[in-house]
């Protein structure tokens, strides 16, 4: 075999080796999957009218923005949270069980927390991020929003939706 002929085999080598090595368009890789588990209610402002059946509308509609939020424009597949009796949380359910629902979901990270309603105006919303693949917590946050309306719960809803997506953007 010429020189010539072995310097086109090493070209065509190293041609191959370059398309390997930088395939060109990147294929998409598949969303993060994300659980959002059922939020905890506490009303401790002490008023007297029962706000009980608008609260538990308004924490359950708290939970679908934060899923839709999370699920629009294919950022992340939200996979449901199934437990044997609803509430799907933590405080509801052994912490175990509560684990074992975020696994068996088949997603890798799963959302949950608890609104508290301090006041007339002031409510406290604790969130956490779990990623169940690395076993640790990525976010532990308390964002406080004023008004007990569902403008408000919607508006607390887009920031938590946010707040969760960079931190899972900078895993």
């Amino acid at each position: 075999m010429s020189w010539s002929d072995r310097a086109a085999i090493a070209c065509a080598a190293l041609a191959v080796a370059a398309t390997l090595s930088f395939p060109g368009p990147a294929l998409s890789a598949a969303p993060p999957t994300v659980a959002v588990a059922d939020f905890d209610y506490v009303d401790t402002s002490g008023e007297v009218k029962d706000q009980s059946a608008a609260h538990k509308a308004r924490v359950a509609h708290f939970v679908e923005l934060v899923r839709a939020d999370l699920g629009k424009q294919g950022d992340f597949r939200v996979m449901p949270l199934a437990c044997a009796e609803p509430p799907c949380t933590p405080i509801n359910m052994h912490p175990d069980d509560f684990i074992a629902a975020g696994r068996h979901s088949g997603a890798r990270f799963v959302v949950y927390g608890g609104i508290h309603k301090m006041s007339t105006l002031i409510q406290w919303a604790d969130i956490e991020l779990l990623d169940l693949q690395d076993n640790k917590v990525l976010l532990k946050r308390t964002v406080t929003f004023r008004g007990d309306t569902d403008e408000a719960f919607s508006r607390a809803a887009a920031f938590v939706g946010g707040t969760v997506k960079d931190a899972i953007g900078k895993q």
